[in-house]
């Protein structure tokens, strides 16, 4: 079993023969990013990554017993996609594993994903005296926000320490030979990783960089690598238009963006599933938003946000779709009870799941949507797992890239994001 999508909720704004059209005249950019002909080939390597980290899981998952057993709590340090993969997956999933497993799992902690003088100082404050693991991530290793994370939460270690060796409380995941960091963790003897030349940091999930975190939190990497694997075959060993549910998918966010829908809400009913909607902003914001072209990413949380971005969603400015991230079964189990004075009037559900509440909020919501005007995309996952994850993941990854050839961008590449740097170092004097 596979994710799946359905566009149905989409066809009172575009017709089967629209998309199928679009998937179809879309093949030459399947093909430029398969034969690693398109711009940014040399950024393609994650195409082949369900089978290349089966070789290092053995590795991943000796390195991750260690540091579990010598400490409690791993602090794992990088912005951008070396961080927000792992944590998208470890969020997903502690969120929904029952409470008699959680027991099982490491304490994760995250650092350098900004530069808060009051976030550093609190997390600093919580590991003073504790013995913890570090686990850094950059290919340079001068990125700012890592770097400095990095300074204060060695310093911290080696004052917990009391002076002792911290090197193998520290594993640096980063570059082959040059860096930063490379000379850094060769000089200190630190265990090291490598993220691969031609994966970039948003497309670096299954690569150490998130299969070491998820592994150190006690989750199964070898699942995830495995729903991987098999969307794999889904997709990228996939030719046809009409059964590539990545190039579909990219069909449709590219006809709705030529109709004017200029932002994509993707949409959870399943609070685990936040951190998910966060790596993919971040997924699909540096990939595609680029010479004044793109779709904005955006996310919603419901039912939660229905009570504040709702209005907006259902009455605003008609500019965006949803993609609706539909979970069929749930992990734990809890009805809603009997009350003998009925005072809020809702013992007409009693005995129900609350599962089965939230899959009518679910679908009532589509409903008023789109007859409200916005198209809803939705994916279904069966279950919130690693395998269907790690299908997820790999989803999303093939069909940026291919939804960014057919909006005629380079999709792996991120030129914008050294505008503000410029101006910091400037501002700061850096020499």
């Amino acid at each position: 079993m596979t994710i799946n999508i359905d566009y149905s909720d989409c066809l009172d704004f575009i017709n089967r023969k629209e998309i199928i059209k679009k998937a179809e005249t879309s093949i030459s950019h399947y093909e430029n990013l398969i034969k690693r002909t398109g711009a940014g080939n040399n950024f393609t390597g994650w195409l082949n990554l369900p089978e290349q980290s089966i070789d290092q899981v053995e590795k991943i998952n000796r390195i991750a017993v260690e540091l579990r057993a010598q400490a409690d709590t791993t602090v794992v340090i990088g912005i951008g996609g070396s961080y927000l993969g792992s944590k998208s997956v470890i969020e997903s999933l502690g969120a929904c594993l029952q409470q008699n497993e959680k027991g099982k799992n490491h304490e994760v902690l995250f650092a350098g994903q900004n530069i808060s003088e009051d976030y550093h100082f609190q997390l600093i404050t919580y590991l003073s005296g504790k013995v913890f693991n570090i686990i850094v991530i950059s290919k340079s290793g001068t990125t700012t926000e890592p770097a400095i994370a990095f300074r204060l939460l060695k310093k911290q270690l080696e004052e917990n320490m009391g002076g002792k060796r911290i090197n193998r409380y520290i594993i640096a995941i980063t570059d082959s030979e040059k860096g930063a960091l490379r000379k850094l963790a060769d000089q200190e003897s630190y265990e090291s990783f490598i993220i691969p030349d031609d994966v970039g940091g948003r497309y670096s999930v299954l690569t150490p960089a998130g299969l070491l975190p998820i592994a150190v939190a006690g989750y199964d990497i070898n699942e995830l690598i495995s729903g991987a694997a098999q969307m794999a075959k889904e997709t990228r060993d996939n030719g046809n238009a009409g059964t590539n549910i990545a190039l579909v998918y990219a069909s449709i966010r590219n006809i709705l963006y030529k109709k004017g829908k200029l932002i994509e809400l993707l949409v959870n009913y399943e609070p685990g599933l936040h951190y998910l909607a966060e790596w993919w902003k971040q997924l699909f914001g540096e990939s595609e938003g680029k010479n004044g072209k793109g779709i904005f990413p955006a996310s919603a949380d419901l039912t939660t946000d229905l009570h504040s971005l709702g209005q907006y969603i259902q009455d605003g400015n008609r500019i965006l779709f949803e993609t609706v991230l539909s979970v069929s079964s749930v992990n734990s189990e809890l009805q809603i009870p009997v009350d003998e004075n009925n005072l809020d009037d809702f013992n007409y559900i009693a005995g129900r799941r609350l599962s089965e509440v939230n899959a009518k909020a679910e679908e009532g919501t589509i409903m008023a949507h789109v007859l409200g005007g916005i198209p809803v995309i939705k994916i279904n996952i069966p279950r919130i797992n690693e395998k269907y994850l790690g299908q997820l993941l790999y989803f999303f990854e093939i069909s940026c890239a291919l939804s960014g050839y057919i909006l005629g961008v380079n999709p792996f590449d991120q030129p914008g994001v050294e505008a503000y740097k410029k101006n910091m170092f400037r501002l700061l004097g850096k020499p």
